[in-house]
């Protein structure tokens, strides 16, 4: 296990959670589920692409909150896709700017590789108008990133 390790609070469906978590991921894997008494998942631990997590079911006093959120570097609009679908589907919520919350409460950003080399840009008009194309968007399409860097 790492040294530091994201430890997620979640009311009953922590075990739930993490298995579709590792289904979205290609580089993901279940480490361990311990059980209460119940046989019911109570820690769940858990990797995606190389990040280790650790879930708790502990009950419905606390609540995930767009404070912290996972970001997803995509690298294109196929992988933007295939993310924020899977994500907002099944009671997720769509936000602006590249976040998004999937059904269990838990607040995504997914962000193309090409929103920060275009926001990234030295010259302040280009990286402007792509800031302000990204700011009214929800899911960022990439080609509209484009053409605002480009002045269409």
């Amino acid at each position: 296990m790492s040294k530091i390790t994201p430890f997620l609070w979640f009311d009953t469906q922590a075990e739930e959670a993490m298995n579709f978590y590792v289904s979205l991921f290609k580089n993901s894997k279940v480490h361990n589920v311990s059980r209460g008494p119940d046989g019911k998942a109570f820690i769940v631990s858990f990797e995606l692409e190389g990040q280790q997590y650790m879930g708790l079911n502990a009950g419905p006093q606390f609540k995930f909150n767009e404070a912290v959120s996972m970001y997803v570097d995509c690298k294109d609009q196929a992988e933007v896709d295939y993310f924020w679908n899977a994500l907002t589907a099944d009671g997720g919520e769509e936000s602006m700017c590249a976040w998004c919350k999937d059904k269990f409460g838990l607040w995504w950003q997914i962000v193309p590789k090409q929103l920060m080399e275009l926001m990234g840009d030295p010259d302040p008009e280009k990286s402007g108008r792509v800031r302000d194309a990204m700011l009214k968007m929800k899911k960022i399409v990439v080609a509209d990133l484009q053409k605002a860097y480009d002045g269409n």
